[in-house]
């Protein structure tokens, strides 16, 4: 009976081929424990944030931090689209389409249909300007950065940018923006009004058209009298206080709805910078909304021309100065 009696196999496990697959899963089963953090630190831009150099050197003292983007709350959906035109493109973000009039923005209708966003004056206005220039010859300043149309037409060519905005949900669309075009290593935010003090303002907010937010509540409303206007609390901040006195600047741009008088007197050492090192402005001279702030055009040149700006020419509604 040949076949009556068979070796007694030993279980698998012990076998030399159960301890060396064994071997294999334990392995790779530490590989991943050990390497789990690296991947999730190298996944997220923010520690690209943290490891680049800051965009600005804040002076000593300084009580208003920069905005952070990655704890801001997310507006969604996001809907991206290339800014058409430039020389220098950018990607432009949309969010929040519940909240839209019932008729929405030509640009609106147009990212929907997969066409590229029509780009802004003061995007090619910028980039125009800083053409002859390169990243070291000094930072770029937007007041009343909005959505980020000047902001970004700057750092798309590699400038670091100060954006000042008070506006809470102008601030979401420019985290987009930095997340969206990886400008966290050129763009630093702040949440607050540039003016000519430390403290808090009101500012009034139209909803369905943030661009039109003003510190004065006439000036808001100028364009679009039938719009809801909603009155917040927010920061302000002199641009003083914020651009350390050795830090170049070669481009200042203030759109603030009538408040750029208070804006400039809020920047008098930079303003009195000599004549190759005091920024280049491009600022909104609206009249009938410098009028609703308590100030005007002339009050402004006046202004200017005493700290030197002798030459400002007329571009539309905004006014273009220089030392000559």
């Amino acid at each position: 009976m040949p076949n009556a009696w068979k070796k007694e196999k030993s279980p698998f496990f012990f076998s030399l081929r159960g301890i060396f697959l064994l071997s294999v899963i334990l392995l790779l089963f530490l590989i991943i424990i050990f390497l789990r953090p690296l991947s999730s630190q190298n996944a997220n831009p923010i520690s690209l944030q943290l490891q680049t150099p800051p965009v600005l050197n804040l002076p000593t003292g300084l009580t208003l931090l920069p905005f952070d983007c990655s704890a801001s709350p997310q507006a969604t959906p996001v809907f991206a689209a290339r800014v058409e035109g430039l020389h220098y493109p950018f990607l432009y973000s949309l969010a929040d389409f519940g909240s839209l009039p019932d008729k929405p923005h030509k640009n609106i209708i147009r990212m929907l249909k997969g066409k590229p966003f029509r780009r802004p004056d003061i995007s090619s206005t910028i980039q125009e300007f800083l053409r002859g220039s390169k990243p070291a010859d000094g930072i770029v300043i937007d007041v009343g950065a909005n959505v980020g149309m000047a902001a970004f037409a700057a750092a798309a060519m590699g400038f670091r940018v100060v954006a000042i905005e008070p506006v809470f949900e102008n601030l979401q669309r420019i985290c987009d923006g930095v997340f969206l075009n990886r400008f966290w290593d050129r763009v630093v935010i702040f949440e607050a009004a540039a003016s000519d003090r430390m403290g808090n303002i009101t500012l009034h907010k139209l909803v369905g058209r943030l661009d039109n937010s003003a510190i004065s509540a006439t000036g808001a409303k100028l364009a679009f009298k039938s719009m809801e206007e909603i009155a917040v609390e927010v920061k302000t901040i002199p641009l003083d206080n914020v651009i350390p006195d050795n830090e170049k600047v070669i481009l200042m741009k203030i759109d603030v709805q009538g408040w750029e008088l208070h804006v400039l007197e809020g920047a008098i050492k930079l303003l009195s910078r000599r004549k190759g090192e005091a920024p280049y402005l491009i600022y909104e001279e609206d009249e009938r909304l410098l009028a609703a702030s308590n100030s005007s055009r002339k009050e402004i040149r006046e202004f200017l021309e005493s700290f030197g700006y002798s030459h400002c020419t007329q571009h539309g509604t905004d006014a273009h100065c220089s030392k000559n």
